[in-house]
């Protein structure tokens, strides 16, 4: 087993023999790193925490810590990290609380650069990509290949939707649908228009984008006296045999503290 004898490591906690552990690394109670992932120097892992296999989590990170919560009590709460993840330097995730999901989830393949915060009750979903100080506070779900630009700062319980494209330094405080490039202050969002390139690049046909690009226009540009709700039926009834479209409807309806709408035409 490659762990460093610098490393500090609980009795309790479960590393794979093909897992790799670097000097002074501190692995706490209650962990489990799967096969194959590396734990740089300095880094600390504290537990209940389960890690998947093929990660690589860097030096002076912090993982699986308690939650920046006044009400939490150290309940047996928990971090489940998928697999092939990239956690770089100074990276911290936090576990849950049992007034949220009990559990912050990392999925697979995501890209949490340096600096980033995961708060509790966070879900990231796969293939999630966070630039350097990007910060999710609690509650917070961000969906499949969705990318968060630096300094990115989401509110507590925003979604942020799939394949999103979020600009640098962007305050988020409202729902973000999925496939759009958005950027701009907390009281100044704008949706710049449909993420093609972020599409293309994981792999949407061109027919499915196009047919997104219909649904941008009737809810987005819609005329100004038409309600949000009779823009979505339509987009439903004249895209209903695209999944990925219904899936944008149905992110509209299920929204609890609504979702950015406003354009840079206004």
């Amino acid at each position: 087993m490659p762990i460093h004898p610098a490393a500090v490591i609980d009795p309790k906690a479960e590393i794979h023999p093909s897992a790799s552990i670097g000097a002074y690394a501190v692995i706490g109670a209650e962990v489990v790193i799967g096969a194959d992932t590396i734990v740089d120097a300095h880094a600390v892992i504290s537990g209940p925490t389960r890690i998947g296999q093929g990660n690589h989590i860097g030096s002076f990170s912090s993982i699986g810590s308690p939650p920046q919560d006044m009400h939490y009590q150290g309940e047996p709460t928990e971090l489940l990290i998928g697999d092939g993840n990239h956690i770089r330097e100074y990276v911290s995730i936090h576990r849950g609380t049992v007034a949220g999901r009990s559990r912050t989830v990392i999925g697979n393949h995501c890209m949490l650069m340096s600096y980033c915060h995961v708060a509790h009750d966070c879900i990231l979903h796969d293939h999630v990509i966070m630039s350097n100080v990007a910060t999710l506070a609690g509650h917070v779900e961000v969906g499949s290949y969705a990318n968060l630009g630096g300094l990115v700062a989401v509110h507590q319980f925003c979604r942020i939707g799939a394949y999103t494209y979020i600009g640098g330094m962007s305050g988020i405080s409202l729902d973000v649908p999925p496939y759009v490039i958005l950027a701009g202050t907390r009281n100044q969002m704008r949706i710049t228009g449909v993420n093609k390139i972020g599409l293309r690049r994981n792999g949407m046909s061109r027919d499915t984008i196009e047919r997104i690009e219909q649904a941008f226009k009737l809810i987005f540009r819609a005329a100004p006296d038409v309600v949000l709700q009779d823009a979505l039926t339509q987009t439903e009834q004249e895209l209903a045999d695209s999944p990925e479209v219904l899936h944008l409807v149905e992110f509209f309806r299920t929204s609890r503290r609504g979702v950015v709408k406003r354009t840079e035409e206004g």
